[in-house]
């Protein structure tokens, strides 16, 4: 989806053979897909634009989404049932999960019913509102069950657009960053645009996904262009996204 007469460039262009590492496509088991179909259908738009591999990462929120690696694979191998009786065998889907940091998340992570990204990634979120009050506790305790925390969507916390020294502090406690594609147009609104902006400008992504949730915001992501200068600097990070979880 090449546009000739504009300096702005299509993200979805770069997307070819990329692995999308936060998504919320399993069926009825978030605020994501609710059915089957809702999953079929959003496999079938990623496709269109060469994604084809996927780490599904439903949230695990207590007293929300109680979700458990066991309703998360459950769902996982619905999917995949009717992913091969469609003829879409070859989509190729992976289980983890979106990790809240609450109440409950230090009690999971003790019990080992956490679910990992490849090579031992963990992807949490925390509170729009405000940090946790266990946050660097729960940093810790993943740090010391030998996981790399990876920090969703760093760019939304909007309590932190003011309090950007934050940043830096949390990449020397070692929490890896990961941008939702989104964020770079106006989606959430013009304030995480602009920080997603500087975080990518200022070196601190490590990883992006897409946080798709619904066609919504697929169709969306098909629509979203930048300008030549960001996609330079986005595309050692597709990159290595790709390279280190496919």
């Amino acid at each position: 989806m090449v546009n000739f007469f504009s300096k702005k460039k299509y993200l979805i262009d770069l997307l070819e053979g990329f692995i999308d590492i936060h998504n919320h496509i399993l069926p009825g088991i978030d605020d994501g897909a609710q059915t089957v179909d809702d999953s079929i259908a959003l496999l079938k738009g990623f496709s269109e634009f060469g994604v084809s591999d996927f780490i599904a990462t439903p949230h695990i929120m207590h007293n929300y989404h109680d979700n458990s690696p066991s309703t998360i694979k459950d769902s996982l191998q619905i999917l995949k049932a009717e992913l091969h009786k469609n003829g879409l065998g070859a989509i190729n889907i992976q289980a983890s999960a979106e990790h809240m940091i609450d109440d409950n998340f230090e009690t999971i992570l003790e019990k080992k019913e956490v679910m990992p990204l490849a090579h031992e990634h963990l992807l949490v979120e925390m509170s729009y509102l405000q940090r946790p009050i266990n946050f660097d506790k729960s940093i810790i305790a993943i740090t010391s069950n030998r996981f790399f925390p990876v920090l969703a969507h760093p760019e939304r916390y909007n309590f932190l657009h003011g309090r950007t020294r934050k940043y830096n502090e949390f990449k020397q406690q070692g929490i890896l960053f990961q941008l939702n594609m989104l964020s770079l147009g106006e989606f959430y609104g013009k304030e995480v645009q602009k920080m997603a902006f500087r975080l990518v400008e200022e070196g601190m992504i490590d990883f992006i996904g897409s946080d798709i949730h619904n066609m919504n915001q697929l169709n969306s992501l098909k629509k979203l262009t930048t300008n030549k200068k960001m996609i330079k600097l986005l595309s050692p990070i597709i990159e290595n996204t790709t390279t280190h979880f496919k």
